[in-house]
Order: structure tokens, then C-alpha cells, then sequence
């Protein structure tokens, strides 16, 4: 636990002649943001921050707080009626399903998350796993540290490698990160189409197909959109059948939205060709997960949700959490 001095008694600011007590902030997951300089977070009021937070100790961290920020530990409807004192919550992430929002609301709690900070992030990584896959990149690094030095050729085809260009990418989820990736892969020379996971039709500048459908026709397929009762399990074993045995998928939205274990089958199985997780229904991974033990570990590409995490990306993060914090508190 890292713990900010606390004011004096008496440590007040002046605004028109209105006396007023700098707000007490908590940060229950620190960890979260990598060692980001957070300075302009602790400037707005008395701050405590923990690295880590277990859900059996949110209540008395959070007793004195005013604000609270979280990037994954929990508020339900129990521990927000134990925290009369709380007037904000700032989620340091986009996704806020770990909020009892509807609980926040009826005791008065803004609920305020960071929109936008990971757009170029997330599709940088949607892009780059896509590539990478079908360059074969972790076969043909794993090639040349072990095996191309005093080789008997100078090329290697081990396996067929692919180009984007020219492929059909299909977006799961058109919002703002999805919007991002289809205008990224149709200047990488790709056709683009979507379907809206969220019942919400919009003018968009590719064309909507249903989900069956948008699954048979892509080359790759990216999914982008939060996840609700409406996309949990979204992507099965019957989806993945009708995808082509040459096609990519990719989720870098919410684990839960594909199915970990129908995942694993498919690729065992030959019904797709590869594809990269960034996100999980349980993270960190379970030891037994499926996706661990598959047969051609190379037609995988994992990474411990930080699709997100690039510093630039983290330092927007923080200046949202700032303005948040001073919209709903303007007297900092």
C-alpha cells in the first residue's frame, strides 16, 4: 500500500469564500495502470492507493473515500450501500460490467469510465495478431533461432504464409475500436463488413451482414463489442463451423463473448486456421484451460489482456481519470 500524507486539520481551499475540504481518493487496483505517473490524480485531493484489492477488503479501504478509482475490483449492490460517503467512482478502463450501475444510480454514484484511450492500441494489436498470423511469425522467429544457422538452404517453407491484402475481414461490434480496425484493414487493401451486436442500426460506410452470415463470408474475423446478455457466448461451436477452415478469429473485446472450449475443439479440429485471445472469461487463465493444451500451439496467439497497454495509451487513460474526477468535483 502506498499511502499520500494526509492533510492537517483544517486543510481547506478557498473558493469564494466557500470552505471547502479536498476529497478523499482511492485507488484500489494501482497495479492496473504499470507504474504510470499519476501525479496529476494525486493533486486533486488526499490520496491512498493499493496495489491490490481482495473484495473482502473493499468496504474498509473505501469507508473515508470520496472518490474511488478501480480498474477490475467489483462494486455490487452490498458493498455500494456500505459506502454512504462515496460520491464518484472513476473505472481506469472502457468496460464498466463489474458495476452494479443500476445500484450506483439509485444512491446518486456517477460511474465514469475512460472512453477512447485504447482505440489505436487495440487496433494496432487486432492488426498486428492478424499478420502475424499469417506471416506464421512465432514458427518461422522459433525457425531461425533454432535451426536456420549452418542450414543446407537459404529459404524455408515450413508453412504457407498468407497476405492481408485482398482478404475479407469481418468486424464484430462497430463501434469506436471496431470503426478503427475496418478503416486500418481497408487501407491494408482488405474488404470490410460488420454486424452490430447491439440491435442499434447505424449508418456505416461498410456494408451490415447478419452475424452466420458476416462468420462464412470473412478471412478474418475481429470482435469489438462490450459484453452484455446479448453477446455472452456469442461466438460457439456452431459459429465457429461456419467459419472457413483458412480464416483467422480474433477477440480483443471481453472474454466470455467466444467460447474458450469450442475455440480449442475448432482448431484441433481444422475448422480454422488460427487465432489470437487477448481477453478471457477468467483471468488470469485457469491451469486447465483448453486453449493451453492445444494441438498446434503456433496457430495461437495469446497475451494477458493488455492489448490496451501501451504507454501512450496509458498516459491518455490517466488524463481521463483526471477529467473526470474534476468535472464531477469542479472546486479542483
Amino acid at each position: 500500500m502506498k499511502r499520500a500524507p494526509l492533510p492537517p486539520p483544517g486543510n481547506r481551499l478557498r473558493t469564494k469564500n466557500i470552505m471547502l475540504m479536498k476529497p478523499n481518493i482511492v485507488f484500489l487496483d494501482e497495479y492496473s495502470l504499470g507504474g504510470a505517473d499519476l501525479s496529476a490524480i494525486r493533486a486533486l485531493g488526499s490520496y491512498t492507493s493499493y496495489e491490490t484489492t481482495r473484495p473482502e477488503e473493499i468496504v474498509d479501504r473505501c469507508r473515508e473515500a470520496d472518490i474511488v478509482i478501480t480498474n477490475k475490483v467489483p462494486f455490487d449492490r452490498t458493498t455500494l450501500g456500505q459506502l454512504p460517503r462515496l460520491r464518484l467512482i472513476c473505472v481506469a478502463a472502457t468496460g464498466v460490467n463489474h458495476i452494479d450501475l443500476e445500484a450506483a444510480a439509485e444512491r446518486g454514484i456517477p460511474v465514469k469510465n475512460a472512453v477512447g484511450y485504447s482505440t489505436h492500441a487495440v487496433t494496432e494489436t487486432t492488426i498486428g495478431t492478424a499478420i502475424a498470423l499469417m506471416r506464421q511469425v512465432v514458427y518461422y522467429d522459433r525457425y531461425t533461432k533454432e535451426q536456420y544457422a549452418g542450414a543446407a538452404r537459404q529459404f524455408h517453407f515450413g508453412r504457407t504464409t498468407r497476405q492481408l491484402h485482398g482478404s475479407r475481414w469481418g468486424i464484430v461490434g462497430m463501434g469506436n475500436i471496431g470503426r478503427s480496425v475496418a478503416r486500418v484493414a481497408e487501407a491494408l487493401g482488405c474488404e470490410v463488413a460488420y454486424t452490430s451486436t447491439s440491435g442499434v442500426v447505424r449508418e456505416e460506410p461498410y456494408p451490415a451482414r447478419p452475424l452466420d452470415e458476416l462468420l462464412a463470408w470473412a478471412d478474418v474475423v475481429s470482435v469489438h463489442c462490450p459484453l452484455t446478455d446479448r453477446t455472452r457466448g456469442l461466438i460457439g461451436a456452431r459459429e465457429l463451423a461456419r467459419m472457413k477452415p483458412s480464416a483467422l478469429l480474433i477477440n480483443v473485446a471481453r472474454g466470455g463473448i467466444v467460447d474458450e472450449a469450442a475455440l480449442a475443439a475448432a482448431l484441433d479440429a481444422g475448422q480454422l486456421a488460427g487465432a489470437a485471445l487477448d481477453v478471457f472469461v477468467h483471468e488470469p487463465l485457469d491451469v486447465g484451460n483448453p486453449l493451453l493444451a492445444i494441438r498446434e500451439p503456433d496457430r495461437l496467439l495469446l497475451s494477458p489482456h493488455n492489448a490496451w497497454s501501451p504507454a501512450e495509451a496509458v498516459g491518455v487513460l490517466v488524463e481521463c481519470i483526471v477529467r473526470n474526477i474534476r468535472e464531477n468535483f469542479p472546486e479542483q
